[in-house]
C-alpha cells in the first residue's frame, strides 16, 4: 500500500488522534487514568493499526489491521458519548469530534471493501 501517511484515513485519524489528546487534557484530575488514558489508547489505536496494515505484504493482512481500527473507532465513539453525558465534553465539541469518528470509520470500510474484492 506503501507510505501510510499519504493515506487520507491515516490523515484524517492522526487529526482525531491529536484532537482527542488536545480536548481531554480538560478533563477532570481524576479521570488521568482512567477515561483519559482509554480515550487516548483507543484513539492510538486507530492510526497505529492504519499505520501497520499499510506495511504489511498482503491485502488480507491490511484487512486485519483495518478491521481493528475500525474496532478502535466504535470503541472511541463510545468514550466520546460518556464524556458528553458526564459533562467533560460539551455538546457542540462532542459534534465536531463524533463527526471526526464517524468520517475515520467511513474511510476504513471503504478501505476494507476494497481490500476485500
Amino acid at each position: 500500500m506503501g507510505d501510510f501517511k499519504e493515506l487520507l484515513v491515516w490523515k484524517q485519524a492522526h487529526r482525531l488522534a491529536l484532537d482527542i489528546y488536545r480536548d481531554t487534557q480538560q478533563f477532570p484530575q481524576e479521570e488521568r487514568y482512567g477515561l483519559v488514558a482509554q480515550m487516548r489508547r483507543a484513539a492510538l489505536s486507530v492510526v497505529s493499526n492504519i499505520a501497520e496494515g499499510s506495511g504489511r505484504q498482503s491485502d488480507r493482512e491490511q484487512s486485519r489491521f483495518l478491521r481493528f481500527a475500525r474496532g478502535s473507532v466504535h470503541e472511541v465513539q463510545c468514550q466520546l458519548l460518556i464524556s458528553r453525558d458526564l459533562g467533560f465534553l460539551t455538546s457542540d465539541k462532542w459534534l465536531v469530534l463524533d463527526g471526526a469518528v464517524q468520517e475515520v470509520s467511513k474511510m476504513i470500510h471503504g478501505l476494507v471493501s476494497s481490500l476485500d474484492c
